[in-house]
């Protein structure tokens, strides 16, 4: 009978002899099992449990009397040492399947590559031949042209002409998936790798446009093919999928014929949608295959009023090979093969019709990459905040998703239809009389029966503007272009209660938003949130009623390392979480149109800069800068193209086209009110955005973006010099290492300071004015926003303490140290610094301008 063993003594002995008890403490105990399940109890409950939970253990276990406290501590950590170790080889052997898997996957492709070398070295061959000999060459080919049989048409309203297509269509798929019939190149960006999505590769000079996927996921084949399967389940632009027929196959497999409706991506192209056989088998080696391509004809489908809205598009041989891996689990082969019909789009946004990285990043990766997260959230990897189910919030995010791809496309049989225009065409108003938005529990007061929603949508080319930049600012600075009063009226069509448009109930935005994280996907891609505005109450009878207002948003795009063809802010307010909750969801898209040049732009925190005189607009009159209407600009094609002046395609000099779409629930007798509202809202957002473009629109990158954004105002060189002068004269040392330098040279050396440096107005209500870019990054926020942040706001209560302790003696002595403690960034996260000084800034008049902050060696807690 095995027995436990444990040295006796600490592990800090070193062996030797034990004075105490007078025995050799090099030498071994040997535990009971009687023992041993006790002390495996205790480990279940408390792996490291305190000296005195030892003690209590000998006290309550009388097995445990003859062993001395030093050796219930060794066994502990013995304990957790094998525990560890036992971890850290499960964690070895599952890299080391997968490495293998990845290994094999990656001999596959090398013999592939291979082949299609051998190919085009024949085909090289061929030609040359041709070459040497011209005429017979053309005969040769003439007699090929003529005597070449034609297939013969098949039948695809019977059973065997079904299955004649799908075998067919089994072979064309399989040559793409893993021989060389498409010229595959590897996608920019999407290198193979144990942490990497898979090898992803696109097409290369054929007909439309392609993308291959091949990866690894710890899910059976079958699972992986039923998820698949489930299109509107995984692709966002996916609205329905409906199977006309179904009839059996061999291999126990299927032949169905589909109906697929995709999305519209913005309101200035029509949707697109496929009618199509596919079919599913099962190979000899036990491998699942499932391949579909498209049907001739205008088969199945919607009525014919509804099929004006789309434009049939076709899909060539693609589909799923999914085989066992060795130990568990599947690789995976896509294949998305469509033509897409570009030349039914205007010429500027045939891009995205055009390039095989746009169905490669929304289609091929969205399908590895989601069933990647559903293998992972199986296995317990991922663990969602507030005790969420992965398939709860994931459902939100679908529904999120398609309220909004609902908003753009507006499709006839969901009810919508286009509201007449006040005469100018920048926004277009849709009304759906038909939705509702309340829940059946709510039916009493339903509020899609005496009314429904309004949806106001416009579209705009952005020109050399970072997409994912953009978006980013739009999540964490919503007070730049967000009305807080027309989100309580969207959020009062939750309650109970009858709503009101607003402005009969004024409320204001107390500046606060609270970003609480409830799920991400593996890569960041999609990140689910809810956003807590507070508000702040106009009279003393409303401070006793919450005025908070509560948002379900979804971001898509925002992470540092995610490459993806458009850029997401998608949010709905929400009164809790219950699955009947209606979605009203409003917000933006971004996506690129020069797919080629898009680059991840290194611009220092996406400043956006006023002069500190806030009287002088320094974007008044000139807005229309570089953001165009798209309308206006379908015309001219890719003349805007040249709008941003000298940057290059390295500096992010790309067209990107924005879609804006909000949606207003409304009581029938407030529908035009509401319409109006609606419309002025939105254009009020334009303008908003267009500001917003402008000032991160970059022609630099890097630092020299920096300089070139905080140059030319001369209100901030000389606070520079006021902040480094008055630094001086308080302290008795220099900031900076050369402050003898112009204004202009103070001003970009205070900017790149290693130290967050604040200055807050010395006035009624103490507000951050400047900051440089190591404040920005320890506020969590940019120059525009900065002034929305008051000085008490970011101190906790020991630092106010400490702070206003400390007044009298800054006030006499012209400075002081703060302790090191912790502070809030304006996205709500704590920040840690060791130290910080204060001191007063004093002008030319020797006034005193503001007060100034320095915090050293600042982190993230």
């Amino acid at each position: 009978m095995a027995a436990a063993v444990a040295m006796r003594g600490s592990s800090s002995d070193g062996g030797g002899y034990d004075k105490v008890s007078g025995m050799d403490s090099g030498k071994y105990v040997r535990y009971t099992p009687e023992q041993v399940e006790a002390l495996e109890r205790v480990y279940a409950d408390c792996p490291k449990p305190t000296s005195s939970r030892r003690q209590q253990l000998l006290r309550e276990c009388p097995i445990l009397a003859n062993i001395e406290p030093k050796q219930i501590k060794v066994w502990f950590q013995n304990r957790r040492c094998r525990d560890k170790q036992r971890k850290e080889s499960s964690r070895l052997q599952a890299v080391n399947r997968k490495l293998t898997a990845m290994n094999k996957l990656l001999m596959e492709e090398n013999e592939r590559l291979q082949k299609q070398v051998s190919q085009l070295v024949h085909e090289n061959a061929h030609m040359r031949q041709q070459l040497q000999n011209t005429p017979l060459a053309n005969d040769t080919s003439c007699e090929s042209n003529v005597t070449t049989p034609q297939n013969p048409l098949r039948d695809a309203s019977n059973p065997s002409g079904l299955l004649s297509i799908a075998e067919e269509t089994l072979t064309e798929f399989l040559s793409k998936a893993t021989g060389t019939a498409i010229d595959w190149v590897q996608m920019p960006g999407m290198k193979p790798g144990p942490d990497s999505v898979g090898i992803v590769a696109i097409s290369h000079g054929c007909r439309g446009v392609a993308a291959r996927a091949c990866g690894l996921v710890n899910l059976e084949p079958t699972k992986v093919v039923e998820i698949l399967k489930d299109r509107p389940s995984w692709f966002r632009d996916c609205r329905n999928l409906e199977v006309f027929t179904m009839i059996p196959a061999g291999n126990g497999g299927t032949v169905e014929l589909v109906y697929t409706q995709l999305y519209a991506p913005t309101t200035l192209v029509p949707a697109r949608d496929f009618w199509t056989i596919r079919y599913t088998t099962t190979m000899e080696d036990g491998s699942l295959v499932v391949c579909e391509r498209s049907l001739s004809g205008s088969g199945g489908g919607p009525s014919a009023a509804s099929a004006q809205q789309y434009v049939r598009a076709e899909m060539l041989p693609s589909g799923y090979l999914v085989r066992p891996c060795e130990g568990g689990g599947s690789i995976v082969h896509i294949v998305d093969h469509l033509d897409l019909e570009a030349w039914s789009v205007p010429e500027v946004l045939r891009p995205l019709y055009e390039s095989s990285r746009v169905v490669a990043q929304k289609m091929t990766t969205a399908a590895l990459r989601h069933i990647r997260q559903i293998a992972q959230e199986t296995s317990g990897e991922v663990v969602y905040a507030l005790g969420r189910q992965p398939a709860v919030l994931r459902t939100f995010s679908q529904r999120l998703s398609r309220g909004f791809n609902d908003a753009i496309s507006g499709f006839n049989d969901d009810g919508w239809s286009i509201m007449g225009g006040d005469g100018v065409e920048d926004v277009v108003i849709a009304c759906n009389s038909t939705k509702k938005i309340r829940s059946s529990s709510n039916a009493g007061i339903a509020f899609g029966a005496p009314g429904g929603i309004i949806c106001a949508k416009a579209s705009m080319l952005l020109q050399s503007v970072p997409p994912a930049v953009l978006v980013r600012f739009l999540r964490e600075h919503r007070s730049e272009w967000a009305d807080y009063n027309i989100d309580a009226y969207l959020a009062s069509t939750l309650k109970t209660s009858a709503c009101s448009l607003p402005g009969l109930r004024p409320m204001r935005f107390s500046g606060s938003q609270i970003i609480i994280p409830l799920a991400h996907t593996v890569e960041n891609e999609e990140i689910l949130e809810v956003v807590r505005l507070e508000g702040q109450p106009l009279t003393h009878d409303e401070a006793l009623l919450s005025r908070d207002i509560h948002l379900l948003q979804l971001c898509t795009g925002i992470d540092e390392k995610s490459v993806g063809s458009s850029f997401q802010l998608v949010f709905a307010p929400i009164d809790d979480f219950p699955d009947e909750t209606p979605l009203i969801s409003s917000g933006f898209r971004v996506i690129p149109l020069d797919m080629k040049t898009v680059k991840r732009c290194q611009i220092p925190n996406y400043i956006i800069h006023y002069p500190f005189d806030c009287s002088l607009d320094p974007y008044d009159g000139a807005s229309s800068g570089r953001t165009l209407d798209l309308a206006s600009s379908l015309e001219v094609g890719s003349a805007t193209a040249q709008a941003s002046g000298d940057a290059s395609a390295d500096d992010c000099n790309l067209r990107s086209v924005l879609t804006i779409a909000f949606q207003f629930p409304y009581e029938l007798h407030l529908q035009d009110s509401v319409a109006a509202m609606a419309r002025q809202y939105v254009r009020s957002i334009v303008s908003a955005v267009q500001r917003v473009s402008m000032a991160i629109s970059p022609s630099q990158t890097g630092l020299n973006a920096g300089q070139r954004i905080i140059s030319g105002f001369p209100e901030a060189a000389t606070l520079a010099r006021w902040v480094c002068q008055s630094y001086r004269y308080h302290l008795g040392v220099e900031l900076l290492s050369q402050s003898d330098g112009d204004a202009e040279q103070l001003l970009k050396m205070l900017w790149h300071y290693q130290d967050a440096i604040l200055c807050c107005s010395f006035k009624e209500k103490p507000v951050f004015t400047f900051a440089n870019k190591a404040g920005l990054d320890m506020l969590e926020t940019s120059l525009v926003a900065l002034q929305d942040l008051t000085l008490d706001r970011i101190f906790d209560e020991p630092g106010k303490e400490a702070l206003f302790s400390n007044i009298p003696k800054l006030m006499e002595q012209g400075h002081v140290y703060l302790p090191s403690g912790v502070c809030m960034s304006g996205m709500g996260r704590h920040v840690s610094f060791d130290q910080a000084v204060a001191w007063k800034v004093l002008a030319e008049d020797s006034n005193v301008h503001c007060l100034a902050f320095c915090f050293v060696n600042w982190s993230f807690v």
